[in-house]
């Protein structure tokens, strides 16, 4: 167990010492066998039970540990992250972290909806295909998603079992337009009862909401709305002296 003593000459509060220190720990995944309690932190970093415990309460909020009852703190690997700047796949996203991602279709037809066909530039009286899934983490609810493709050749999708797989790779089989460009929002919300329904979220609990217009070269060929759960999913940016692969912008309100 490699343990860097805490400076208390420094001006940085214990706790949040103890934070970034077991924050590395974590990292080395020094962890993984099992977190330790309450009682042997403040033994092993000889501070008080409320300093561990601003700690551990700032790594809950994070999500980075998590409580649970009969089990104390434990460490939450059901996280998955997505950088930002990139056409990302929620699909591809979960299953490279080790957990399997499953669909359970809520909605599959055909439709005309003025708000999809004005991101698609199509009039409000063409059909579209509606893709709505509650998609899965490991069994366990992770996002709402629903995206609408053209019916010229989205027609195909309605046969097609979506228990385990990705629109883009089944657009791919098809021989289909696949998005290789696009622009995505990203909204902190409270999701409508319905969502939070699917999602097992209290009424307080925040989510991200996610829009997405997906085009090939210059034709836009997806409209996608999605609402993941907050606690299980982080969008990351990498930036640098040369630019970044993220842009923050002022809200219209």
């Amino acid at each position: 167990m490699s343990v860097i003593p805490l400076d208390r000459s420094s001006p940085m509060p214990l706790w949040a010492q103890l934070e970034a220190e077991l924050k590395r720990r974590l990292d080395d995944c020094e962890f993984d066998e099992g977190f330790p309690t309450d009682m042997e932190l403040t033994s092993v970093y000889e501070v008080s039970r409320h300093t561990v415990r601003e700690a551990i309460r700032s790594l809950n909020t994070t999500g980075v540990l998590k409580r649970e009852r009969g089990r104390g703190t434990v460490v939450n690997r059901a996280e998955f992250e997505q950088p930002l700047g990139t056409l990302y796949s929620l699909f591809r996203s979960v299953e490279s972290a080790g957990v399997e991602q499953t669909s359970e279709v809520l909605r599959l037809e055909v439709v005309t909806d003025a708000g999809a066909s004005e991101q698609l530039d199509v009039d409000a009286d063409v059909e579209l295909v509606l893709l709505e899934r509650l998609r899965l983490a490991g069994g366990a609810p992770l996002a709402v998603d629903r995206a609408w493709v053209p019916a010229s050749f989205g027609r195909p999708l309605l046969e097609l079992d979506w228990s385990h797989t990705a629109l883009y790779d089944e657009l791919a089989r098809l021989e289909a337009p696949v998005p290789d460009r696009g622009q995505e929002r990203l909204t902190p919300v409270i999701p409508d009862a319905g969502d939070r329904a699917l999602l097992g979220l209290k009424k307080t609990d925040a989510a991200f909401y996610l829009e997405r217009r997906g085009l090939r070269g210059e034709v836009p060929v997806e409209w996608r709305t999605t609402v993941i759960r907050g606690d299980r999913y982080r969008f990351v940016s990498d930036w640098g002296a040369g630019g970044g692969s993220a842009e923050l912008r002022p809200s219209a309100d």
